[in-house]
């Protein structure tokens, strides 16, 4: 029987005066692929990064893997990131002096794990994301969508159980959507992974085990 990877009580965040989640309760469960939809300023990003413990929040509960968000000190959030989630971002924050091998093993360093051990790592998983033939190129030499799937591989590298991704093939042409898209649930199946995806795009939507939509800070819709 699956479990609640994530469990969301009564989550409330306010940016002074402006309520951007109003009582938000929500449970995915492990090897969910979720999307979470819904206009701009609806409030998906901000719940994101709540999941992420990227940010506080005002009212509630936030459970990830078992562990109380909120009670997490900044120190304690940045180690619970770094070992227990991936982070995805529409823009991919690689650094354009390093290799595409050398950009998936920097959190691995910054978590103090053995160098041969973080560089097998991201080597099979550069390969797994289809750039086994890539790895040597640095990010000016690589297209859109392959440095996407470096961002996604450098997520990945201290093995952890969730993938969070916010807008993560916003800025891609349609054929390297549908690869990312795909790839995500190839990933899933793979190593096991619960996905989040914040996303406009709703071919994805559609793709996912279930679609969340918030509207004005609260959830309309969960199928």
């Amino acid at each position: 029987m699956k479990q609640s990877i994530i469990r969301i009580e009564n989550l409330r965040k306010r940016y002074g005066n402006l309520e951007v989640l109003k009582g938000v309760s929500l449970s995915i469960e492990e090897g969910e692929v979720v999307a979470i939809v819904g206009p701009s300023g609806a409030g998906k990003t901000t719940l994101l990064h709540a999941i992420g413990a990227l940010s506080e929040f005002d009212e509630g509960e936030v459970w990830v893997d078992g562990v109380d968000v909120a009670g997490l000190s900044s120190d304690s959030a940045a180690d619970f990131r770094g070992s227990r989630i991936g982070l995805v971002f529409q823009f991919h924050y690689l650094l354009p002096e390093f290799t595409a091998l050398e950009n998936v093993c920097i959190p691995g360093y910054i978590a103090s794990r053995p160098k041969a051990e973080v560089e097998q790592r991201a080597r099979q998983l550069l390969e797994l994301v289809g750039l086994k033939e890539r790895m040597t190129h640095k990010p000016s030499e690589l297209s859109g969508g392959e440095q996407q799937r470096v961002a996604i591989a450098r997520a990945l590298i201290n093995s952890p159980r969730l993938l969070l991704a916010d807008e993560p093939s916003g800025n891609l042409d349609s054929h390297n959507r549908t690869e990312i898209h795909n790839l995500f649930f190839e990933l899933r199946d793979k190593l096991g992974l619960t996905v989040v995806v914040v996303t406009h795009d709703e071919s994805l939507a559609t793709m996912s085990d279930r679609k969340i939509t918030i509207v004005d800070g609260q959830i309309l819709a969960a199928e």
